[in-house]
């Protein structure tokens, strides 16, 4: 595994990177996490992202020790050695810290803060020309009263249930289903269909994570004036459905060209799709070469 890591302000290779096993985060997936990647090797986004960790954060009452600028100066050490000449994916977490088998907060002195900086890897354009295929998972999504998904926190194995379920039927993706049988969102994305020329996304209160790339999809649909709205959404819609696709920091905007059984569409990916992906590149791109944009 060639990666960058580090481990509260140190600097390692990744088969070097150490974490204790009394870390909070390692015992109970008390944290709280972001990825993001670059763009002509510029965090895209960084301000929203750190946004959003401080939100998750501050719902596990974790202190995160770090001003935005600090974050960045690290971020920017881990990843100077990371293929210098391509795009960077940067994982930041930050655990309760190390402690006593408690679950007491106050049973650890300070936070640990990770960054993990690797080679960004592309989704293959075959995926983009062919669209992917996805499965309604079993599982469904964590209660909002439960473990609240609007917390970003490294408790994912609702995620990686849906997800080993979903690659054990050889697909791409798992959709899950909140309590009440509606889409929510996917183990790994948001989701978004196209229906009589409108996109339409989940609502927050879906019981989803309010992703940062879903957001901006908004902000794309406008410059295309193509209408973007939340709406409520079942299996019961699929065959309504002229087009799909997800939505995520790593992927951007993929096609979505079945579900279960069911052909989404022609069973290509959409105009409406591909348009959005085109202008979503764009903007990413002018956004890394404008110094106003940070």
């Amino acid at each position: 595994m060639e990666a960058t890591v580090n481990v509260n302000g140190v600097v390692t290779s990744a088969d070097q990177a150490v974490v204790s096993v009394f870390d909070h985060g390692f015992l109970y997936g008390d944290g709280v996490y972001e990825t993001l990647r670059t763009y002509n090797r510029r965090p895209f986004f960084l301000d929203r992202h750190l946004k959003r960790l401080r939100a998750s954060a501050e719902r596990l009452t974790i202190a995160i020790p770090l001003q935005d600028d600090d974050f960045t100066q690290r971020l920017q050490a881990t990843m100077a050695d990371v293929h210098p000449s391509g795009e960077v994916m940067l994982r930041i977490l930050i655990t309760r810290g190390i402690g006593e088998l408690s679950y007491d907060p106050s049973a650890c002195r300070r936070p640990t803060v990770v960054i993990i900086a690797q080679a960004h890897r592309e989704i293959p354009e075959t995926k983009i020309r062919t669209g992917l295929r996805l499965v309604v998972a079993s599982v469904l999504r964590n209660h909002p009263q439960s473990v609240d998904p609007s917390i970003k926190s490294n408790n994912l194995l609702n995620n990686v249930l849906a997800m080993q379920e979903a690659l054990h039927l050889k697909a791409d993706e798992a959709i899950l289903l909140n309590h009440r049988g509606e889409f929510a969102e996917c183990s790994q994305s948001n989701l978004f269909v196209v229906r009589d020329g409108k996109v339409l996304t989940p609502p927050l209160d879906a019981g989803l994570l309010e992703g940062v790339t879903r957001n901006f999809l908004f902000e794309v649909g406008t410059d295309l004036e193509v209408p973007v709205a939340e709406a409520v959404l079942r299996e019961t819609d699929l065959p309504q459905l002229d087009e799909m696709f997800i939505t995520s920091t790593t992927r951007e905007v993929v096609p979505v060209i079945r579900v279960g059984s069911h052909q989404i569409g022609s069973g290509r990916p959409g105009p409406i799709t591909m348009r959005l992906l085109e202008q979503f590149r764009r903007r990413a791109h002018e956004t890394a070469r404008d110094p106003a944009a940070d």
